[in-house]
């Protein structure tokens, strides 16, 4: 199970930062270049010519297998999902799952994701006054084999004093006499020590006298695997005691096994439950054992952070443009956008990272969002199960502030350790050089598999690693789309076009009306810094070319969605006119419709 990858990678042409630059074919030198390390031994005592020299037992490079594999992992650039369908898993991805699922039981049955219910009341246990005759036995016994002589055998005759020293007749009198008036606990132990002292006369006959008073007062309880009862009044059995103690203490029967939740999602018992298990197993590369305590940490800290409570709780609208969800990616992901630029808004920074307690409310704010967005999610073997995380950067405070730096590498923590495979990829657009340095520091602190995750992209290449996930009229226009909140005209069902217009050239777009319809088209260039133009010119030869839009050069800052309608009269077409005089490329995006 170990051997099996259960990651798997495509290589794909995205902007990946690495975290130690290692080249591409290290060298390795094989076990000829190496001199082998009993060589010194071997010049010092070399073996005699008539004997043979047993062959050196050559080692499997297991070192260079490792070096292989972690070389594959620093070289794999991104991250493809696996199947949830059980039977679609391999079989030691099965087993895994199958070992998880009895842990997970286990730990239910006995309450251990959750505080333990409290034991049932008990009596205090004292100890059993046989048990104190016994280790006083025991002791005695020992004292013998030291001191005492060897035991007179059977054909040696007995002493004539033995009658008279025999204790048995005394022991059950005084018994009788201070039962009424003591516990037998106290008596016994007293008849004990007094038979102790009396060794040194006659060792022998003292300890079967011993046993006999053992007999006499243990026998009606003489059973050696009964808990131990408290001493009744009277001259109760032991028996009739066990039965009291049942009646008035009831054997409580063993307390139901727990139910667990994460995300709504039991951790046993439902169809969405397979696929919860699979995360945290992918999450621990199918270790069975840290799987387990990684959902038991889960569990606890979920507790422990109030989750319940923050799903209820009421923290305001003033993070709604920071951080929102819009639209989904190609592959039918729900697509989540942290928009850092919101905070260039001093009043918003302050309300946010201004002191701890601030800053608790933003990370509970997050929680809380994904928490609402997770349990939007499809857990069923083929539904949609993770979502993407775009972050864009443009204009963002640095993060090398210490407030800001703690909240976001706290948040990118709580993210790692409580929601294992929730992210299906993570887009980081108009990336900084900053950026980079601080993407060193935290990627220790950071898994292979959540790197293998990561798509960077500068200012220059955001729009085309972004639309290559996401579909332009899916992405908001703040993050350079064509959606645009609160449209009527346009919605994510339609479909924009794509196009690359060459440096120095001009690129037209022509659409076709008929008479008495009313079309309405939007347009934008990614970076602008081009010329614009529209006009209607009419099918009927000698009509008039009406100016819809007079060409105007639009800068890079005025980047933003052009919108426009014409109402048309006659059989004609529209022409757009997009003048790139840069010495770049632009990327055009556009739609129409008819009304």
């Amino acid at each position: 199970m170990a051997e099996e990858k259960t990651t798997k990678y495509a290589a794909e042409e995205v902007v990946v930062v690495a975290d130690d630059p290692e080249p591409e074919n290290p060298p390795v030198l094989s076990e000829k270049e190496l001199p082998p390390a009993s060589e010194p031994e071997s010049l010092l005592e070399k073996p005699a010519a008539s004997e043979e020299a047993p062959p050196p037992v050559e080692e499997p490079e297991k070192p260079k297998v490792e070096e292989v594999k972690k070389e594959k992992i620093v070289k794999s650039y991104s991250f493809k999902e696996e199947s949830n369908v059980v039977e679609e898993l391999p079989e030691s991805q099965k087993k895994a799952l199958d070992e998880l699922k009895v842990l997970i039981q286990e730990a239910l049955n006995k309450h251990e994701f959750t505080k333990p219910p409290p034991p049932p009341h008990k009596v205090e246990e004292k100890p059993s006054v046989v048990e104190k005759v016994k280790e006083e036995e025991e002791k005695l016994k020992v004292e013998e084999d030291k001191e005492v002589p060897p035991p007179v055998s059977e054909e040696t005759p007995k002493p004539e004093c033995e009658p008279e020293e025999a204790p048995v007749p005394p022991v059950e009198e005084k018994e009788e006499e201070k039962k009424e008036t003591a516990p037998p606990a106290v008596v016994i132990v007293e008849e004990v020590v007094e038979k102790l002292t009396e060794v040194d006369e006659d060792g022998a006959k003292t300890v079967e006298a011993i046993k006999e008073t053992i007999v006499e007062v243990s026998a009606p309880a003489a059973e050696p695997e009964a808990t131990p009862k408290p001493a009744v009044e009277g001259e109760a059995s032991a028996a009739e005691a066990k039965e009291e103690g049942a009646a008035v203490v009831p054997a409580l029967p063993p307390p139901p096994p727990e139910e667990v939740f994460i995300w709504g999602i039991p951790l046993l018992g439902h169809e969405k439950s397979d696929v919860l298990l699979l995360k945290f197993l992918r999450a621990r590369d199918f270790k069975v054992k840290d799987a387990f305590t990684m959902i038991k940490n889960t569990v606890h800290w979920r507790k422990e952070f109030g989750i319940e409570a923050v799903l209820e709780e009421e923290l305001g609208s003033e993070l709604e443009k920071v951080v929102l969800m819009h639209g989904s990616d190609k592959k039918g992901h729900p697509v989540c956008y942290n928009i850092f630029g919101e905070f260039r808004d001093k009043e918003l920074y302050h309300n946010t990272f201004s002191d701890e307690e601030k800053r608790k409310k933003f990370i509970r704010y997050l929680v809380q969002f994904l928490e609402k967005s997770i349990r939007k999610l499809d857990f069923s073997p083929t539904g949609v199960s993770t979502i993407v995380l775009v972050h864009n950067l443009k204009n963002s405070p640095a993060l090398l502030k210490w407030e800001i730096r703690s909240t976001t590498n706290q948040a990118l923590q709580l993210l790692q350790d409580n929601y294992p495979e929730v992210a299906a990829k993570q887009v980081f657009i108009h990336v900084p050089w900053w950026y980079l340095a601080y993407n060193k520091m935290i990627s220790p602190f950071l898994t292979q598999r959540t790197k293998s995750k990561f798509v960077f992209a500068g200012p220059a290449r955001s729009a085309e690693a972004l639309f290559k996930y996401i579909a332009p009229e899916q992405v908001p226009v703040q993050c350079g789309g064509l959606s645009r909140e609160g449209e009527h005209d346009f919605t994510t069902a339609d479909a924009a076009t794509e196009v690359v217009i060459k440096p120095a050239s001009k690129h037209t777009i022509e659409f076709p009306s008929s008479e008495g319809s009313h079309l309405v088209w939007e347009l934008r260039v990614v970076g602008w810094d081009v010329s614009y133009g529209a006009e209607f010119v009419p099918s009927e030869e000698g009509g008039y070319t009406v100016i819809v839009q007079k060409s105007r050069k639009i800068a890079a800052v005025d980047e933003t969605v052009i919108f426009e309608s014409f109402k048309v009269g006659e059989p004609g077409k529209v022409v757009l006119t997009i003048d790139n005089q840069s010495s770049k490329k632009k990327k055009l995006l556009y739609r129409s419709k008819v009304n």
